[in-house]
């Protein structure tokens, strides 16, 4: 039997994504990983941070949105980030995204990509997006699609965990409906021991960058303690 290492589970599920249920009118699935240019960034990115099998922590964020990781297929990882901070060539259109924005300047405290991804592993609560009238929809945002997709979420999280995470601690990225959710799935399911929530990078890029220093200190000192 071929020994695996993390890249090639993480790279295994990402290329078996698919979510095929009834949505609502207007609302469509966003999978990047249907793309052949994904699935090629995708392949160079987990191999070059995570082809080991040293247990990460885990951080879950919403799920990805159209110039993220709907672009690139690795999460809070635009085009700019991907190439500039990663070193991974792409031939994306070079969007910055306010979220990636942020994880990027976070990293950084961790002394760049190398030494923040040897610790952790960033991933979503949903690995698959959502588009509704052209625009992101989280997946808790409409009632029947957090129904119908929550089969999926959970079968994802359970991946999860057969990588070889750890489990006593969780981020959560999102204190309000993310964390609510997680919170209320864990309860029920117990996958992990304790969920740590954080403001999502989103929520502070667009209404609290004042006081982005604050929030780039609070989220190095939380990982840090783990």
């Amino acid at each position: 039997m071929t020994k695996t290492t993390l890249a090639d589970r993480i790279i295994a599920f990402n290329e078996q994504l698919q979510l095929d249920v009834e949505l609502p009118e207007r609302i469509s699935v966003m999978n990047p990983f249907n793309n052949d240019g994904v699935k090629a960034v995708c392949r160079e990115f987990y191999k070059k941070y995570y082809d080991d099998n040293k247990k990460r922590i885990l951080l879950l964020g919403i799920n990805p949105g159209r110039f993220g990781a709907g672009v690139t297929g690795i999460p809070f990882t635009d085009p700019v980030r991907l190439q500039e901070k990663c070193g991974i060539s792409n031939g994306f259109v070079k969007r910055p995204e306010l979220s990636s924005d942020f994880i990027y300047q976070m990293i950084d405290r961790f002394g760049g990509p190398a030494g923040f991804y040897a610790r952790y592993l960033i991933s979503a609560v949903s690995p698959l997006g959502f588009v509704k009238n052209g625009k992101n929809l989280n997946y808790y945002d409409d009632k029947v699609v957090k129904h119908a997709v929550e089969p999926f979420i959970l079968w994802s999280l359970r991946q999860h965990l057969s990588f070889g995470i750890k489990t006593d601690t969780v981020i959560c990225l999102g204190e309000g409906e993310n964390y609510n959710y997680l919170q209320k799935l864990n309860k029920r399911e117990g996958l992990f021991k304790e969920i740590i929530p954080l403001a999502h990078p989103r929520f502070i890029m667009q209404y609290r960058r004042k006081k982005l220093q604050d929030y780039l200190d609070t989220y190095y000192k939380t990982l840090s303690l783990i």
